[in-house]
């Protein structure tokens, strides 16, 4: 029998979460200022599903992170209103609350403060201002009376930080461990794992250098770091010109006045957020629980299948100047590849097994 002590049992009532869900994750960092409550998550999730939250009324949270592909979309870049294309590929929301920094490049630090960037963006949610997201949310009496009994608050005073929360607390349920690799590891179930799949665990910790950013602890793993990495991945869009931009930020020249598109601009990574030349073409680690579900991969959902991001990494990356130093070419074996994918398709947890 496990036993479970107060704060976890109420953890795992108020996420409607099973225990076992929890295996191989650490504890969860609740804010002291967003304590959860079934109500919270209940108006959190109506709002994650709600596609009036749009400009055109056709996008929701669950356009991007549907239930039914594990919380992701299934396309290369997310689409947004009137089938407007972003530039990179949806981020995965199931165990995102353990993040320290949300989106890819790593913009915000709660999930909090990310819930409401997806509305305000012109290709997403499309809304002018967090002023018209709240008004769309009063209109509906009955999420006026659903917010007030949630807050505790009159009906005239929902506020854009107030939806933020709700739906931060919904995705504090999203969470998801129990998979073999869990059961092998942490629940000392030696027959959880194939031969293949022990011998893939071995190349991720040693020879594959995986773990360097994917990290695997001697309690819990994330599978991912906090961190960001250059792997060079879309550098070819700005390359022929990162030379120059190089030149004149650091003769003092405002990044924004330079001429790249969008598209090039979005590739420039963590650099957008700090401003530091080291971060250019730097994106955040992506946890690689649940990754055989979640194709297509990397940042701009550039490659199809797991065998071909292994290959990817077998070969160093794509090489520019700032190519992280942890990437490098591995000279892996047609057997040792076949051996770390099957340990990739491991990381599935037990609720989204096939």
């Amino acid at each position: 029998m496990k036993f479970f002590n107060l704060g976890v049992l109420l953890f795992i009532y108020t996420t409607g979460l099973w225990a076992d869900d929890l295996l191989g994750l650490p504890v969860l960092p609740i804010p002291a200022n967003n304590p959860q409550t079934v109500e919270k998550i209940a108006l959190g999730q109506r709002l994650f599903n709600d596609k009036r939250l749009s400009e055109d009324g056709t996008i929701s949270c669950a356009s991007c992170h549907d239930e039914n592909k594990a919380f992701t979309d299934g396309q290369r870049v997310a689409l947004g209103i009137k089938q407007q294309a972003g530039f990179r590929n949806a981020s995965v929301v199931v165990n995102a609350a353990f993040y320290q920094r949300l989106f890819l490049d790593g913009r915000a630090a709660s999930l909090e403060e990310q819930a409401l960037g997806p509305f305000l963006n012109p290709i997403e949610h499309g809304l002018k201002s967090t002023q018209e997201l709240v008004a769309i949310v009063e209109a509906d009496s009955s999420y006026k009376a659903q917010f007030a009994q949630v807050f505790n608050l009159a009906e005239d005073k929902i506020t854009a930080e107030l939806i933020a929360q709700a739906i931060a607390s919904f995705e504090r349920t999203l969470i998801a461990g129990n998979s073999a690799f869990d059961r092998y590891l942490f629940g000392r179930d030696r027959t959880a794992l194939t031969q293949s799949q022990v011998r893939g665990m071995r190349l991720f910790r040693r020879k594959g250098n995986c773990s360097n950013c994917h990290e695997i602890g001697g309690v819990n793993a994330l599978l991912m770091d906090n961190r960001f990495y250059n792997l060079g991945v879309g550098f070819e869009r700005i390359n022929s010109e990162i030379a120059e931009f190089v030149a004149e930020v650091r003769a003092g020249e405002n990044p924004d006045d330079f001429d790249f598109t969008d598209a090039q601009r979005a590739e420039l990574g963590r650099f957008n957020i700090t401003r530091v030349l080291a971060d250019i073409g730097k994106f955040k680690t992506p946890t690689l629980r649940n990754i055989a579900l979640t194709a297509p991969y990397l940042h701009d959902g550039s490659l199809q299948t797991l065998e071909e991001v292994v290959e990817y990494y077998d070969q160093g990356g794509e090489k520019n100047p700032f190519l992280d130093s942890a990437i490098f070419p591995l000279h892996l074996t047609d057997q040792e590849k076949q051996d770390l994918v099957a340990f990739l398709r491991a990381l599935t947890s037990e609720k989204y097994a096939q």
